[in-house]
């Protein structure tokens, strides 16, 4: 007589996994609705129906839950990133131009998320410790490689930048891109990164403008005086 061997989690691991989605969507409704000062974890026992201590068998506490959510919105914008980055596009820069449409639009669906990941959540909350960061740089390492695609390695680096772009490539053990690049792909986040926090609080919306063509400019403005690759035959991922 033989014996299979078990593969895949069995019912108790498959039953607590559940319970963690549950808890982590609820977390993330209590977040939609008052940020993260309202995060409770006996809010969320509450709306669970579940004990508050019961609640402590899946979640550390509040930081510990709040750090899932936190990696997990890191995980679902690196994505949307990727899916762009992966559309068949005719040249670099329509592929940078979807890559920043996804930013845009991940953002504008998911602000209470967005604001989790680029604003202290609460006072003593260690928001950039090393899984947060590794999450984080998921993203990142979208843009440098459609960036990469696009900046030759002898492009200027901005002046007095360079020192601290390499030192944040070495912390990062980021090695496969040149410097001209990693600089050009930060000061494109930081400029994107402002329009869409701009967006979200209805900054724009309240002067009268739609923004759309202010992010289509910041494609401009990345490529408008580089030196760009060329490559025969239009885009190279293609």
């Amino acid at each position: 007589m033989t014996t299979e061997s078990r593969t895949g989690p069995g019912p108790r691991d498959r039953f607590r996994a559940q319970v963690r989605e549950e808890v982590k969507a609820a977390a993330l409704r209590q977040l939609a609705d008052g940020g993260p000062e309202a995060l409770s974890l006996n809010a969320v026992a509450r709306q669970l129906g579940m004990t508050g201590p019961a609640l402590y068998r899946y979640f550390a506490g509040r930081d510990t839950l709040l750090t899932e959510l936190v990696a997990d919105a890191y995980d679902t914008l690196a994505g949307a990133l990727a899916h762009a980055a992966g559309i068949p596009a005719p040249d670099g820069t329509a592929r940078l131009t979807a890559v920043v449409r996804a930013y845009r639009d991940w953002a504008r669906s998911e602000p209470h998320r967005y604001r989790l990941l680029f604003r202290a959540p609460f006072k003593g909350y260690d928001a950039h410790s090393a899984r947060l960061v590794e999450a984080a740089q998921r993203s990142m390492n979208v843009v440098l490689n459609v960036a990469s695609a696009l900046v030759t390695p002898d492009a200027a680096v901005p002046e007095g930048a360079r020192s601290q772009v390499e030192e944040w490539m070495r912390r990062r053990g980021i090695d496969d891109v040149p410097p001209a690049v990693a600089s050009r792909a930060m000061m494109l986040w930081a400029h994107l990164h402002g329009l869409v926090s701009l967006e979200i609080e209805d900054n724009f919306a309240s002067m009268g403008i739609d923004p759309g063509p202010l992010y289509e400019a910041e494609v401009g403005e990345f490529t408008r005086g580089l030196r760009i690759r060329t490559h025969p035959g239009g885009d190279p991922h293609t």
